[in-house]
């Protein structure tokens, strides 16, 4: 799972699940011991993060919307992925 970001600690993988368990576009983030599962609306699908990190991960999100897309649909189509800017 390509790794398209890190930040705070944080690192913020993709990967496409066509007929997986997932339907929506997402991304993984872990940080220490946590894992997180979260559409890119911003719907937490599975795991948890501590408040404070899910608030950074959620801003950087929001900054990155559209390069997330475009990566959720690179990814779908199997044409790889480009990195996105850490949050600062």
């Amino acid at each position: 799972m390509p790794a398209l970001s890190m930040f705070f600690g944080i690192i913020v993988r993709m990967q496409s699940e066509r007929g997986g368990k997932h339907n929506k576009a997402h991304i993984h983030a872990i940080y220490g011991d946590y894992e997180i599962v979260i559409a890119l609306d911003g719907e937490i699908l599975e795991g948890d993060f501590p408040r404070k990190q899910l608030k950074m991960l959620e801003g950087w999100m929001a900054i990155h919307e559209d390069e997330l897309a475009a990566n959720w649909k690179m990814l779908s189509a199997g044409e790889g992925y480009f990195k996105i800017e850490p949050l600062r």
